[in-house]
């Protein structure tokens, strides 16, 4: 039987996403071999994102800084602003280094089942930076999930009127994935979606 504060960092551990107890434990006794090195700087790593983490005036993104270094980066094209879910979906586009402009957080989409109302996110605020100007275009890059649709269709509705072109991301057929394999709201929207060959 392990220590209480043994079988605390366990618990603690189990509760991050992908990791339940066993691999848990497996983490906290690699960390122990460890702990002079490994530890130590996980440790030191987690203090310091603790102390130095902000959440961006501007778009909403989680990061030391404010605003942060995407909103400051002035090779950023700023006519262009991709909305997004949550900071998870924005770092996710950004690591693919696809799309160069800014982006918006929302944190969350709207659910009348969970209750989550167009006032419990970040719209307002979207509203507010699209009607000063300079943005020629929004990016509606919201899950392909009923809320996340529902989320989208009202934010477009809500922009209508403003002089803003208004895209969403394609989807559809995944690259290397079989029809066989796919679920039937997805080939139902890579069917509705389809474009010219040539």
């Amino acid at each position: 039987m392990a220590s209480q504060e043994i079988e605390t960092l366990t618990a603690a551990l189990s509760r991050l996403p992908g990791l339940g107890p066993r691999s848990a434990r497996r983490a906290v006794l690699w960390l122990i071999k460890r702990r002079e090195t490994s530890l130590v700087q996980l440790v030191d790593a987690l203090a310091a994102v603790r102390e130095a983490l902000v959440e961006c005036g501007t778009c909403g993104n989680i990061d030391t800084a404010n605003p942060c270094g995407i909103c400051a980066d002035p090779r950023r094209d700023r006519a262009s602003l991709c909305v997004v879910e949550e900071v998870a979906d924005l770092w996710a586009l950004d690591r693919a280094h696809l799309f160069t402009g800014r982006y918006h957080v929302l944190g969350g989409r709207l659910s009348a089942l969970d209750g989550v109302r167009p006032e419990d996110l970040t719209i307002d605020r979207l509203l507010g930076r699209v009607a000063e100007g300079g943005i020629d275009e929004v990016v509606l890059a919201m899950n392909a999930t009923l809320e996340g649709q529902t989320t989208a269709h009202y934010i477009a509705e809500r922009l209508e009127g403003l002089p803003v072109r208004i895209t969403q991301l394609a989807h559809g057929l995944p690259v290397g994935g079989e029809l066989d394999y796919l679920d039937e709201g997805t080939l139902a929207q890579a069917i509705r979606a389809r474009r010219p060959v040539l």
